[in-house]
């Protein structure tokens, strides 16, 4: 059985808003499963640096004193940073996947509109192909086909009610989508150049803190860290004690020579006396030569 135009066109309208709802429902889906992908990336993603941070931290309490403080400053700023990818990850899940969630709802209730609208339809065209079936059956039975046509006529006015309500329905449906789609992005956008924003000024001054490390004064504690106090200390009493046994040395060698000469002098002593001695000798002998002769 043909339908009417009119019917015809309703169902071509049905048609384009049923699919207008599945395109709805397949792609808002779809955005809300890869927007939660991505804030649980960003989750996975603060939970490493966290790891990070605190590497960072164990690192720097082995380090020399500026090296350690510059570690300690760049993890401190990496950890703001964390808290907020943490406020992030928050806000998009309240304002990007909550509201795309919310379309599931959205979409059931517009289904179940289309539904109803969609049976009222059905109750019209049974109505009609039961007015045809009579109108060719008892085409005489005026009483029967009046009430057929009467019993159509309150279906088709059903289902032209149902349809401009589903209408009015599917226009806010539109206007609602196409609002919420503008919102949820631009949330997405705002909330991430928030996060990137604060994040490009807070490693800004991490990179600050880590370039404004004193190599210098670092170099110097090592070096020095490798000759220890109580080394210096070994090494000067060293020192001195070398320069105490050279002055010892040097004091005996003196005193030797000293001992020396006086030797050297108290010989030379005895042997002027005992050459005294000698001519003394002689010069007795020669006496009593004298004598002796005088005697003679």
């Amino acid at each position: 059985m043909s339908r009417t135009p009119d019917a015809r066109a309703r169902d071509t309208q049905t048609k384009q808003i049923q699919d207008n709802i599945t395109n709805v429902e397949k792609h808002f889906g779809d955005l809300c499963q890869l927007f939660a992908a991505y804030v649980r990336k960003n989750a996975r993603l603060r939970d490493k640096a966290d790891l990070l941070v605190k590497e960072v931290g164990l690192y720097a309490d082995t380090e020399t004193p500026n090296l350690k403080l510059g570690l300690k400053n760049f993890a401190d700023q990496l950890a703001k940073i964390q808290d907020y990818r943490q406020a992030e990850v928050e806000r998009l899940e309240v304002k990007v996947i909550e509201p795309l969630k919310a379309y599931g709802n959205i979409v059931k209730t517009k289904r179940e509109d289309l539904k109803q609208t969609q049976m009222a339809r059905n109750r019209e065209a049974k109505q009609m192909q039961q007015l045809e079936r009579m109108r060719q059956r008892n085409p005489s039975d005026r009483q029967i086909i009046s009430q057929a046509e009467s019993e159509l006529q309150r279906a088709t006015m059903d289902a032209t009610r149902t349809t401009r309500q589903l209408e009015e329905t599917i226009d806010d449906f539109e206007k609602q989508k196409i609002r919420d789609i503008k919102k949820i992005l631009g949330e997405f956008v705002t909330v991430e150049m928030a996060f990137h924003a604060k994040a490009l000024e807070i490693y800004t001054t991490a990179y600050q803190h880590i370039q404004n490390v004193d190599e210098e004064g670092d170099l110097e504690v090592f070096r020095n860290s490798l000759h220890p106090a109580d080394y210096q200390s070994r090494l000067e009493i060293v020192r001195a004690n070398s320069k105490l046994s050279l002055n010892r040395t040097g004091t005996s060698m003196s005193k030797s020579g000293t001992m020396q000469s006086r030797t050297s002098s108290r010989q030379r002593k005895r042997d002027d006396e005992e050459d005294e001695d000698e001519e003394e000798d002689d010069e007795d002998e020669d006496d009593l030569e004298e004598v002796t002769d005088d005697e003679h």
